[in-house]
């Protein structure tokens, strides 16, 4: 472990599988020592849609401070830098202020790359900025692809593609060492840059948690998830950069278009948060040895 966190006090984490319970949970300690709740939800992240992506509403928010909830518009795109970068600062400000950082979501990904870093490898500020100056845009993609393939990166192309931010990340290690960036990752071993107190991913019996993810899918629909849906479709959702990514809405549309009716919809959104819910739960098990798996 490392002898220095970048926060004095220690951050605790709820995370676990959509429907487990985890914003109730975070809500209740919160209470107790003083937290604030920082969402670990990619699509938490936009305003449009607060119902299909369950959300806090008005109640709760005015009684725990929650941050990094709808605070984006359809067509930004959600990345896990950016991500990183902004939970990192919600964090310095929760600390500032004596209180408890709380994170709480299920978007393994971006809770990783929080807790661990993006990476831990060679970096110069001044290259990045005239990396990012040259290449941070879209017409310059095939330009910076070239560039890498050129430098013997072709590996990296392949894997990170259309991605210009760790496409520059890598020609900025590239360029700084000598080496690839899939080179270096293999020699890391990553570290938790946050120092952590009850740490715990929720874990449900199998069918307790497609008990809860039915019940709650009916909730969603009965509060006003359709018509939710047809406003975000109509303002641009199923063709943004990201948000288009959100659980449920495609199939909403489906039923708009009246190819389906209510039972089917009901039914397909339930078996597409169970199977979301499954790919969650193995990646918790997996990729977060920091969490205690808190059996439900």
């Amino acid at each position: 472990m490392p002898t220095e966190y970048l926060n004095n006090i220690p951050l605790k984490v709820i995370a676990g599988p959509t429907a487990s319970g985890k914003s109730s949970m975070a809500l209740d300690i919160a209470g107790k020592c003083n937290g604030e709740i920082v969402s670990i939800d990619s699509m938490q992240l936009y305003r449009i849609i607060p119902i299909g992506t369950a959300q806090p509403d008005a109640a709760d928010k005015a009684l725990i401070p929650h941050h990094l909830v709808g605070i984006y518009e359809i067509d930004q795109r959600a990345e896990v830098y950016t991500f990183v970068e902004l939970a990192e600062k919600a964090i310095r400000d929760i600390t500032s202020r004596s209180r408890v950082p709380i994170l709480c979501g299920g978007t393994g990904l971006y809770l990783k790359s929080l807790l661990y870093g993006l990476d831990q490898l060679p970096g110069d500020n001044d290259l990045k900025k005239r990396l990012d100056k040259e290449y941070d845009d879209p017409a310059m993609l095939k330009e910076l692809q070239n560039r890498l393939i050129t430098l013997g990166d072709q590996q990296v192309v392949d894997k990170f593609t259309n991605n210009r931010r760790r496409l520059i990340r890598a020609l900025e290690i590239r360029l700084l060492t000598g080496k690839s960036i899939l080179e270096l990752q293999n020699e890391y071993r990553p570290r938790l840059r946050y120092k952590l107190d009850d740490a715990v991913y929720l874990a449900h019996d199998r069918a307790v948690l497609q008990e809860r993810i039915a019940a709650r899918t009916r909730q969603m629909l009965k509060s006003g998830w359709i018509e939710e849906a047809e406003n975000a479709i109509k303002a641009g959702l199923l063709t943004s950069p990201t948000a288009h990514q959100a659980l449920g809405y495609k199939i909403i549309d489906r039923y708009l278009r009246g190819e389906i009716d209510l039972a089917k919809l009901e039914e397909l959104i339930i078996t597409a948060t169970w199977q979301y819910a499954r790919r969650q739960q193995t990646w918790f098990r997996h990729q977060h040895p920091e969490l205690s798996a808190m059996t439900m």
